[in-house]
């Protein structure tokens, strides 16, 4: 009979006054390996990578602020700054530098700037689809003045205090929801991101484990120049997956991969911008050849 595989423990920590959760793989002996996940989704998102690698590193997931079982912000805004502090506080506190990081999307972004701002702190990067906005997107609100901005963005926000949280009869009825946004995921991956992603309500639905207000943006613009001053300073060996079918773009492409000194592009067929649920194997292939060099 084989071994029950055995799961991740949970923890806590605190940035900024807040109770932010991760789990452990164990395996403290290991050289650490940090998974960031994106928004609106969870440290449980990385079981399968996490399962892959556990062996070979210290794996800790933390759950973003605002997202899986984290604290909520006070307030309505979850500025990148604050990301990238939290992700900085977790790392010192539980001395984990020098390290490697795989994270993926909203995680990607926060892991750049957090090597861009370290760069003697990580061993390797892996960004899944990490570059932040795509470039269309960031052209169109360039394109907006500041009043524009902020009346939109006021606007947002009292338009997310009326929203009321989207509850579910069943896990069921949450599982056809989390199929329906990515119609790449197995029924197995989809009843395992949904068990993880939800809460029982007192009334015996459920509902995401997300802060609503994690879905506002910024007024500000995306400061291009300084992200770019960023990402040239990182020194560590880089990693940039993409999903082909992605809305995410392309960092050839739009030129964006050039700012780093040392990276590689590997580009995923059949993989929208949940690349590593996606095509679990071919990004586990990508990542383990990676590592190993």
């Amino acid at each position: 009979m084989s071994t029950p595989l055995i799961g991740p423990t949970s923890h806590s920590y605190f940035s900024q006054r807040l109770r932010l959760h991760y789990v452990d793989w164990g395996n403290e002996g290991a050289p650490p390996l940090l998974l960031v996940h994106g928004n609106r989704d969870h440290c449980r998102n990385w079981d399968w990578i996490a399962q892959a690698l556990r062996d070979d590193y210290h794996v800790i997931a933390p759950d973003l602020r605002g997202h899986g079982d984290s604290q909520w912000s006070i307030g309505g805004t979850y500025p990148l700054i604050d990301y990238v502090a939290d992700i900085a506080q977790l790392i010192h506190q539980k001395q984990l530098a020098p390290l490697t990081v795989i994270a993926h999307s909203l995680g990607g972004h926060i892991a750049m700037q957090y090597a861009g701002i370290y760069p003697d702190k990580l061993r390797k990067l892996v960004s899944i689809e990490g570059f932040g906005p795509p470039m269309p997107w960031i052209e169109a609100r360039a394109k907006l003045g500041p009043q524009e901005r902020m009346r939109s963005w006021i606007k947002e926000l009292r338009s997310l205090a009326a929203r009321a949280p989207r509850h579910y009869a069943s896990i069921d009825e949450a599982v056809a929801r989390m199929q329906e946004a990515n119609a790449f995921l197995t029924a197995d991956q989809a009843r395992h991101l949904t068990v993880h992603g939800v809460n029982q309500n007192e009334d015996g639905s459920y509902g995401w484990k997300f802060d609503n207000y994690v879905r506002s943006h910024s007024p500000y613009q995306f400061n291009e120049p300084e992200m770019a001053e960023l990402w040239s300073k990182i020194n560590c060996p880089t990693l940039l997956i993409r999903g082909k079918q992605s809305w995410a773009g392309d960092p050839i492409a739009d030129g964006r991969a050039a700012y780093l000194k040392d990276c590689e592009v590997v580009a995923i067929d059949k993989a929208g911008h949940w690349v590593h649920h996606d095509q679990l194997d071919q990004v586990l292939a990508s990542i383990r050849a990676f590592l190993a060099k």
